[in-house]
């Protein structure tokens, strides 16, 4: 087939990054059918109980320099902001070294912050035009991000990771003691030094926002098949079919995005890809009377803060753990007392029964970076996975990036960054 010839196309998973590839494959011509076990923006869904957060400037990988230091750390308190369990050390212990090794110097992280620039730098001028064409632009909200800390030394503990922004294009506000307390009111007045990231913007409903673009998919023509993709038939090099546990479904082109599930797609075309979950965890207070203007993170408790539709949502935590372990809800409780603790007026309106907790798989590369290119043995397989933290921001390019690789048009920014080979 020719460039831009009109293609089937299987795309693996309902999320946001899956959701606006079919969109765009659309926009490109193609036909599509969507596959997941469960319905577009659910609660099983990552995209769901994500932070909400279109931040353009989160480019700097989660690892550090020196960071191996921290690892027994890691693993000896379950209540840190990032925990290990024990049970789970000899399997996640291959991509531990990588993910330190990946950031052990800052040329290795300006590096990836390069790279991530160049996907996320317009994400939310992006997401508000999906937003409108959906019908639901009033979730898509563009009037930046603050980060606040204790003090302007606790800043200086991050300055390494700001400058390295500024080297690629990001700005932002400093905001004084007085300042601070003057935009937000209802936070504890320890925070006295804070940052506004105007170019950044906020999703109030992640859920609804992508069921919402699964509809606009539908009514456009994608077909969705709710079942499970198992593997995929090749014969000859080029991809005849993708295989599902209600049997098979031909096309011409596949593309694997079913999040922190794709490890054992791409293990089955001989790409054993270094996935791995970053799982989170969210706790919402509905009808919240208190809380942030403008969309926050806290530095000392690693923790977003929005007013979303639903009611006030506190996320973050890291534990690895894999897919099947069950929840630790205790680190839910964490980022409730640390809520509390942010804003006091909470306090005394929040029981232990109020909040409604979730946890979800980030699907994680170690270097920081999403694999998007094709497999190894046929280019017809396309993957789009591995954003981490950025996958509800990281969609609306990401999809773009897929529609391309499809039509074997030249993709808009460069893929080598993200090529899976990297790691094979």
């Amino acid at each position: 087939m020719s460039a831009g010839a009109s293609r089937h196309v299987v795309i693996i998973g309902s999320g946001a990054v899956g959701t606006v590839s079919a969109l765009e494959c659309l926009r490109q011509g193609h036909r599509v059918t969507v596959v997941d076990p469960a319905p577009p923006g659910g609660e099983h869904a990552t995209s769901y109980g994500n932070a909400g957060w279109l931040s353009s400037h989160s480019v700097i990988p989660p690892a550090e320099p020196g960071m191996w230091r921290k690892v027994p750390g890691f693993l000896l308190d379950s209540l840190g902001p990032l925990s290990i369990r024990w049970s789970y050390l000899p399997k996640v212990m291959p991509w531990l070294i990588r993910f330190l090794l990946a950031a052990r110097t800052p040329v290795l992280i300006e590096r990836t912050a390069r790279a991530m620039r160049t996907l996320l730098s317009d994400a939310p001028k992006l997401h508000a035009g999906l937003a409108a064409e959906a019908g639901v632009s009033d979730l898509i909200e563009r009037r930046g991000v603050l980060h606040v800390y204790p003090d302007r030394a606790a800043f200086e503990g991050d300055a390494r990771s700001w400058a390295i922004r500024r080297t690629v294009g990001v700005e932002w506000l400093e905001l004084s003691a007085d300042e601070v307390r003057q935009r937000e009111p209802h936070l504890h007045p320890r925070y006295t030094f804070g940052l506004v990231v105007e170019e950044a913007g906020h999703c109030r409903d992640p859920g609804g926002y992508v069921a919402a673009l699964a509809d606009l998919a539908r009514a456009r023509g994608a077909a969705y098949r709710t079942t499970r993709a198992t593997g995929f038939r090749v014969e000859a090099g080029r991809l005849t079919a993708v295989t599902t546990e209600d049997g098979e479904i031909a096309c011409d082109r596949a593309v694997v995005a079913a999040g922190a599930r794709s490890k054992a797609l791409t293990a089955s075309l001989g790409d054993p890809l270094p996935l791995e979950s970053e799982r989170g965890y969210h706790v919402m207070i509905p009808d919240a009377e208190v809380g942030p203007r403008t969309p926050m993170m806290a530095s000392d408790a690693k923790m977003i803060v929005n007013h979303m539709n639903g009611g006030l949502r506190a996320a973050g935590q890291v534990e690895f753990a894999g897919l099947a372990a069950v929840p630790n809800w205790k680190r839910a409780e964490i980022l409730r007392d640390h809520l509390v603790s942010m804003f006091p007026g909470l306090a005394g309106t929040v029981s232990a029964e109020t909040p409604r907790v979730w946890l979800g798989h980030r699907p994680s590369m170690p270097d920081g970076r999403p694999c998007i290119g094709t497999a190894r043995k046929t280019t017809d397989v396309i993957y789009a996975f591995g954003h981490g933290h950025v996958g509800l921001v990281g969609s609306a390019r990401t999809g773009r990036l897929v529609a391309q690789l499809v039509s074997g048009t030249p993709p808009e920014i460069p893929l080598a960054p993200f090529d899976p080979r990297r790691f094979l």
